[in-house]
């Protein structure tokens, strides 16, 4: 695991070893304890470096809106995942909404297309790679970019 577990402390990003080593044993608490557990993956729709400062700007804007102990972590690949704590989908899916509703609103450096996917634990697997192709699947839930008013869920 890295020296320093967040990558920016003003708004809670851990790095991605520390995110798999607190999403594994939050699964395997989410499993003994038959909580629900809910992985999101936000894709924003550009390349190289103006993806990874899409997502971070993205990281800020969603550390806002979930709770504390909700975890953030940015994907070597540009991705933002999070792990939303004792969340079924249908209120993950809420919160989705909710997050989706403000990135829409927010004025980013440059037109971006957001794509997210979610999983949950135990309905769509227990372990995180299982959650991570489920997810990485059902991208394209909601898609929207800035400006443009929809409502697309599943």
């Amino acid at each position: 695991m890295a020296d320093e577990p967040f990558l920016h402390e003003d708004f809670r990003v851990l790095t991605p070893e520390a995110f798999d080593f607190v999403l594994n044993n939050e699964l395997k608490r989410a499993v003994r304890s038959q909580n629900f557990l809910t992985l999101v993956l936000v894709d924003p729709q550009m390349e190289g470096r103006a993806r990874h400062e899409a997502a971070r700007e993205i990281a800020q804007l969603v550390s806002r809106e979930v709770r504390e102990t909700d975890l953030l972590s940015a994907t070597p690949e540009g991705r933002l995942s999070m792990v939303l704590l004792d969340a079924d989908l249908p209120n993950s899916m809420g919160v989705i909404d909710r997050l989706m509703t403000r990135l829409e609103h927010y004025q980013f450096s440059s037109p971006l297309a957001i794509e997210v996917g979610a999983a949950t634990c135990p309905t769509h697997g227990a372990d995180a790679e299982t959650l991570r192709r489920v997810a990485e699947a059902r991208t394209g839930m909601p898609r929207r970019q800035p400006g443009a008013r929809s409502s697309n869920a599943q």
